[in-house]
């Protein structure tokens, strides 16, 4: 896959535009380049969350099967960051999207119907899988604003839309295996006439 980096600087990008693996220049503002920034801030912080529950698995052993879905999703997302770089590149696959869809299934099958909105929060876990997956939305929306001006193959877009909801998912379920109570929301107080 396209060039390894052997320098890190080179100076080309000091004026505002950077590189694609095509060898086309654009600015670094690009909708291509956002999307990629995105991709690549969600990849971050999903890389921390796995880091915090792989320190709390021993804690708690059932957040191993959490950390074993999600772990993929690092790869996955530098393959799609890879598919932008390099728009002639195709590494992600529709069964990716699939494996998603059967984890949330599963997943809710063990929570049940949700009934209140919920807040990020209860446990850093849960605050920091609910930060990805506002992350995620991010991504998606920077996808879809690039897929506008140049389209993007369907299975990149449906790749991150099914992400958030895993990791929206994967909040709730890290609550639920911490045995502790999701923040529930609470609308404000009416104004008194």
């Amino acid at each position: 896959m396209g060039h390894r980096l052997s320098k890190i600087y080179t100076k080309t990008g000091d004026k505002g535009e950077t590189g694609l693996a095509d060898g086309r220049r654009v600015a670094k503002n690009h909708p291509r380049v956002e999307a990629i920034g995105e991709l690549d801030t969600l990849n971050s912080h999903l890389g921390l969350l796995l880091a915090d529950l792989a320190e709390q698995e021993v804690t708690w052993p059932k957040l191993s099967e959490i950390s074993a879905v999600l772990a993929p999703c690092q790869h996955r997302l530098f393959d799609l960051g890879g598919e932008l770089a390099m728009p002639d590149y195709q590494a992600l696959q529709e069964g990716e999207v699939e494996r998603l869809e059967v984890a949330i299934d599963h997943w809710n099958e063990e929570l049940g119907p949700l009934r209140n909105f919920i807040l990020p929060g209860g446990s850093r876990l849960v605050a920091l899988a609910h930060v990805c997956r506002s992350l995620a939305r991010n991504a998606e929306r920077r996808c879809q604003q690039l897929n506008a001006e140049e389209p993007l193959r369907p299975v990149g877009m449906a790749y991150v839309n099914r992400l958030s909801d895993l990791l929206f998912v994967a909040a709730r379920l890290i609550a639920r295996r911490q045995g502790i109570d999701e923040v529930l929301w609470q609308a404000a107080e009416k104004p008194t006439p």
